[in-house]
């Protein structure tokens, strides 16, 4: 049976929910008419491009995010860079770190390699890890969905920020941190993936083409990978874009509070950690990575929303931003006065057809009076005659 098949019976999809030729065609139509997803999109598509070109970047400004410069540095006032705006300058484009003289510009950009890396890392174990375990626990019989149902329970039940530090500080320094930071995070909170994972497999589990390949003899595994896993593509992907965001502001929280990415690897949370202390005397050093994370989340968010507009139409955006509103009060109102239209149209419509009705009645009750007047002039003619 065809991914079109499962796309066209599954409940809550539609053959757009499901990644295919003609899905994804509808899909990115849907996504281009939003003008607030276009953006975060964008947005993420230069913070994605920022990272990944950090080297280069930095290779361009001439500087890199490890070394100090201490002659940058005023001593006398307890470590303040020199110059104005943070020592921003045409070698350091952002200007430098108070007390090291780093640069913030290499550390701003290689931290979000670090920062969205882990994001995205800890968002992939979480899928895979809910996936497996939802789809277990739908196929799986009574024990097998009970046993799974409590240990997803919890797991959503752990408070991710307590066993985290719990965890993180506890593993030898030596075991890579972002790599650490992204498993302990996605090894935690996969419980809500799994929840809805297993409530949408236990919708599709009962339809009707998933019986039938039941019937013709499929195993499991086969069924679960040809006719389930492709209606479960749409809140998977939908529930794992808005992931992304809330990972990053976890590991941002984990290294703010010590336990996440060690010195000297910059991430974000890290810079944030390191600022708390002057954001009087340096206050770039504490609105660069604060900014960052800003509109990151915020672009992620509003992209997650998009995404999952896009691949289920009927739901409504969650987000409105900019004209859509008078768009659709606009929409509504050309709605509802069609609505009224017609409604008149038909009263008038039937408003004749009871005149027309009320017409036709009276001529058929006046022709049958004269014909009963006839017939009795005719018998009365007809006694006269005899």
């Amino acid at each position: 049976m065809s991914e079109a098949i499962v796309a066209a019976q599954a409940p809550g999809t539609d053959p757009a929910s499901v990644p295919g030729a003609s899905g994804a065609r509808q899909f990115w139509r849907r996504l281009r008419t939003q003008r607030a997803a276009l953006v975060a999109a964008a947005v993420v598509a230069l913070l994605v491009l920022l990272a990944l070109a950090a080297p280069l970047l930095t290779a361009i400004e001439g500087q890199d995010p490890t070394t100090y410069h201490p002659s940058l540095i005023d001593s006398a006032r307890g470590g303040v860079p020199v110059g104005s705006f943070g020592g921003v300058s045409g070698d350091h484009w952002l200007g430098v770190e108070p007390q090291t003289g780093r640069d913030l510009f290499a550390r701003l950009v290689y931290g979000a390699r670090v920062s969205l890396g882990v994001a995205l890392g800890a968002t992939v174990v979480q899928v895979l890890v809910g996936v497996v375990v939802g789809v277990a626990a739908a196929l799986g019989n009574r024990w097998i969905d009970q046993l799974l149902s409590r240990i997803t329970d919890i797991f959503v039940a752990m408070p991710l920020m307590i066993m985290s530090l719990a965890l993180l500080a506890i593993v030898p320094s030596s075991f890579p941190r972002p790599l650490l930071v992204a498993l302990v995070i996605g090894l935690i909170a996969w419980g809500n993936t799994a929840k809805i994972v297993r409530a949408q497999t236990l919708t599709l589990k009962g339809l009707d083409y998933v019986s039938a390949a039941r019937l013709s003899g499929w195993n499991t595994w086969r069924i679960a990978r040809r006719e389930l896993l492709p209606g479960l593509a749409a809140p998977v992907i939908t529930y794992a874009a808005l992931l992304v965001p809330m990972n990053i502001s976890a590991e941002a929280a984990l290294s703010f509070l010590g336990v996440g990415v060690k010195p000297p690897t910059p991430s974000w949370g890290q810079m944030l950690t390191a600022a708390d202390v002057w954001y009087q005397a340096a206050p770039q050093y504490l609105l660069l990575p604060a900014g960052a994370l800003l509109v990151t989340v915020l672009s992620l968010t509003v992209l997650g929303d998009g995404v999952r507009t896009a691949l289920d139409p009927r739901a409504a955006s969650r987000l409105r931003v900019g004209t859509g509103r008078k768009r659709e009060a606009k929409a509504d109102a050309n709605t509802k006065k069609a609505t009224a239209d017609a409604s008149a149209k038909k009263a008038t419509a039937d408003a004749s057809a009871k005149k027309a009705t009320a017409d036709a009645s009276a001529k058929k009750a006046t022709a049958d009076a004269s014909a009963k007047q006839a017939t009795a002039d005719a018998n009365v003619a007809k006694e006269a005659k005899a």
